[in-house]
C-alpha cells in the first residue's frame, strides 16, 4: 500500500509541473520557489503547537487547490502559480513520507514518524 500512495503522490506532483507549463512563467521561478512552503516551519521556532499549524497551513492540498482555484477565478497567474507551487511541493514532502504534523512533535505526521525508527 505504501508504494501505490507514493505513486500517487508522483502523479500529483506529475500533475502540478503539468499545470505550471500552461502558465507563462520560466522554469526557474518554479525551482526557486519550490522549497518555499517549507517557511512554514518557522513556526517551530515559537512552539511545536504553532509550528505545526503553520507548517499545516502551508502544505494542506485542500489549501493549495482552493488558492489555485481563486486564481483561476481572478484570472490571476501569480495565484495560480503559488497554488501550484503549494499543491506540487506537498506532493514531493508526501512522497518522500513527510505529511501534516501533529501538535505534540515535528516528527509525528499523518503518515507516521519520520526519522530513524
Amino acid at each position: 500500500m505504501k508504494n501505490i500512495l507514493k505513486l500517487e503522490e508522483l502523479a500529483m506532483l506529475a500533475l502540478g509541473i503539468y499545470l505550471f507549463t500552461l502558465l507563462p512563467y520560466d522554469w526557474w521561478l518554479f525551482a526557486a520557489f519550490f522549497f518555499a512552503p517549507d517557511l512554514g516551519m518557522l513556526g517551530y521556532l515559537a512552539n511545536s503547537k504553532i509550528g505545526a499549524f503553520t507548517y499545516n497551513l502551508f502544505h494542506h492540498k485542500g489549501i493549495a487547490i482552493a488558492v489555485y482555484l481563486a486564481g483561476i477565478f481572478a484570472a490571476s497567474s501569480v495565484l495560480m502559480f503559488a497554488g501550484i507551487i503549494l499543491f506540487a511541493h506537498s506532493s514531493f514532502d508526501r512522497l518522500l513520507g513527510y505529511g501534516l504534523k501533529y501538535g505534540d512533535n515535528f516528527k509525528n505526521t499523518h503518515l507516521g514518524l519520520i526519522g530513524k525508527k
